[in-house]
Protein backbone atom coordinates (compact mmCIF):
# COMPACT_ATOMS: atom_id res chain seq x y z
CA UNK A 1 0.00 0.00 0.00
CA UNK A 2 1.84 3.37 -1.17
CA UNK A 3 -0.20 6.35 -0.25
CA UNK A 4 2.20 8.80 -1.95
CA UNK A 5 2.21 10.04 -5.41
CA UNK A 6 6.07 11.28 -5.83
CA UNK A 7 8.46 13.07 -4.25
CA UNK A 8 9.26 16.46 -4.95
CA UNK A 9 12.55 17.40 -3.25
CA UNK A 10 14.72 14.93 -0.98
CA UNK A 11 18.45 15.56 -0.03
CA UNK A 12 20.33 13.64 3.11
CA UNK A 13 19.03 15.39 5.86
CA UNK A 14 15.47 15.45 4.02
CA UNK A 15 12.43 14.53 1.96
CA UNK A 16 9.25 15.98 1.05
CA UNK A 17 6.54 14.26 -0.57
CA UNK A 18 2.96 14.58 -2.31
CA UNK A 19 -0.48 12.46 -1.85
CA UNK A 20 -3.56 12.84 -2.90
CA UNK A 21 -5.02 9.26 -1.59
CA UNK A 22 -6.20 10.58 1.55
CA UNK A 23 -9.59 11.77 -1.18
CA UNK A 24 -9.74 8.24 -1.99
CA UNK A 25 -13.09 6.57 -1.09
CA UNK A 26 -11.07 3.05 -1.07
CA UNK A 27 -8.53 4.63 1.19
CA UNK A 28 -7.22 1.49 2.68
CA UNK A 29 -6.86 3.24 6.10
CA UNK A 30 -10.39 4.78 6.24
CA UNK A 31 -12.81 3.44 8.99
CA UNK A 32 -16.46 3.93 9.42
CA UNK A 33 -16.28 6.11 6.27
CA UNK A 34 -13.75 8.55 7.46
CA UNK A 35 -9.78 8.89 7.11
CA UNK A 36 -8.52 10.09 10.74
CA UNK A 37 -5.64 12.59 10.90
CA UNK A 38 -3.62 10.32 13.13
CA UNK A 39 -3.36 7.98 9.24
CA UNK A 40 -1.23 10.80 8.94
CA UNK A 41 1.23 9.27 10.53
CA UNK A 42 1.44 7.06 8.04
CA UNK A 43 1.96 9.08 5.28
CA UNK A 44 4.84 10.27 7.15
CA UNK A 45 6.09 6.78 7.94
CA UNK A 46 5.93 5.98 4.37
CA UNK A 47 8.13 9.13 3.60
CA UNK A 48 10.55 8.12 5.96
CA UNK A 49 11.01 4.78 4.33
CA UNK A 50 10.98 6.47 0.59
CA UNK A 51 13.72 8.73 2.10
CA UNK A 52 15.85 5.61 3.64
CA UNK A 53 16.04 4.29 0.49
CA UNK A 54 16.58 7.12 -1.58
CA UNK A 55 19.84 6.66 0.53
CA UNK A 56 20.81 3.56 0.07
CA UNK A 57 24.39 3.68 -1.77
CA UNK A 58 24.86 2.98 -4.94
CA UNK A 59 26.14 -0.73 -5.38
CA UNK A 60 23.89 -1.85 -2.35
CA UNK A 61 21.84 -4.68 -3.03
CA UNK A 62 18.85 -3.06 -0.73
CA UNK A 63 17.58 -0.86 1.57
CA UNK A 64 17.69 -1.56 5.22
CA UNK A 65 14.88 -2.30 6.58
CA UNK A 66 13.05 0.17 9.61
CA UNK A 67 10.55 -0.27 12.12
CA UNK A 68 8.64 2.73 13.28
CA UNK A 69 9.19 2.18 16.99
CA UNK A 70 8.14 5.58 18.58
CA UNK A 71 5.83 8.64 17.66
CA UNK A 72 6.32 11.68 20.13
CA UNK A 73 5.16 15.25 20.78
CA UNK A 74 2.53 14.54 17.59
CA UNK A 75 -0.01 17.22 17.42
CA UNK A 76 -3.20 16.77 15.61
CA UNK A 77 -4.59 19.93 14.53
CA UNK A 78 -7.56 18.61 12.42
CA UNK A 79 -9.84 15.58 13.26
CA UNK A 80 -9.67 13.81 9.46
CA UNK A 81 -7.55 14.34 6.34
CA UNK A 82 -10.82 12.93 4.19
CA UNK A 83 -12.17 16.11 4.42
CA UNK A 84 -8.73 18.29 3.34
CA UNK A 85 -9.63 19.13 -0.68
CA UNK A 86 -5.92 19.93 -1.54
CA UNK A 87 -3.22 17.75 -1.79
CA UNK A 88 -1.11 16.73 1.36
CA UNK A 89 2.32 17.70 1.49
CA UNK A 90 4.12 15.27 3.65
CA UNK A 91 7.74 16.01 5.17
CA UNK A 92 10.05 14.49 7.11
CA UNK A 93 13.52 15.93 8.68
CA UNK A 94 16.20 13.78 9.94
CA UNK A 95 17.18 15.30 13.24
CA UNK A 96 19.57 12.59 14.60
CA UNK A 97 21.09 9.08 12.98
CA UNK A 98 23.31 6.58 14.15
CA UNK A 99 24.14 3.14 13.06
CA UNK A 100 20.80 1.93 13.66
CA UNK A 101 18.56 4.51 14.64
CA UNK A 102 17.19 7.46 13.28
CA UNK A 103 15.25 9.90 14.78
CA UNK A 104 12.69 12.30 12.51
CA UNK A 105 10.56 15.52 13.10
CA UNK A 106 7.81 15.21 10.58
CA UNK A 107 4.56 17.05 9.21
CA UNK A 108 1.85 17.11 7.38
CA UNK A 109 0.11 19.94 5.58
CA UNK A 110 -1.99 21.08 2.65
CA UNK A 111 -2.50 24.52 1.05
CA UNK A 112 -0.10 26.14 3.62
CA UNK A 113 -2.18 24.72 6.72
CA UNK A 114 -0.20 22.34 8.97
CA UNK A 115 -2.32 19.57 9.84
CA UNK A 116 -0.40 17.76 11.82
CA UNK A 117 3.40 17.39 13.48
CA UNK A 118 5.43 15.36 15.64
CA UNK A 119 8.52 13.16 16.18
CA UNK A 120 9.64 9.69 14.88
CA UNK A 121 12.48 7.29 15.80
CA UNK A 122 13.06 4.29 13.50
CA UNK A 123 15.09 1.34 13.97
CA UNK A 124 17.25 -0.70 11.24
CA UNK A 125 17.62 -3.58 11.39
CA UNK A 126 21.46 -4.67 11.85
CA UNK A 127 23.06 -7.42 9.41
CA UNK A 128 23.61 -10.18 11.43
CA UNK A 129 26.84 -10.96 13.17
CA UNK A 130 28.96 -13.39 10.93
CA UNK A 131 29.85 -17.08 12.41
CA UNK A 132 33.14 -17.49 14.19
CA UNK A 133 35.00 -20.34 13.17
CA UNK A 134 33.22 -23.66 15.14
CA UNK A 135 30.15 -22.04 15.69
CA UNK A 136 26.93 -22.63 13.62
CA UNK A 137 25.02 -20.32 11.66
Amino acid sequence: MCLLDHVEAWDQQRIRCRASSHRAADNPLRAFGRLGAACGIEYAAQAMAVHGALLTPAGSSSARVGYLVSVRGTQLRVPRLDDIAADLLVEATCITRSENNILYQFSVSAAGRLLLHGRAAVVLNADPPAPTSGEMP
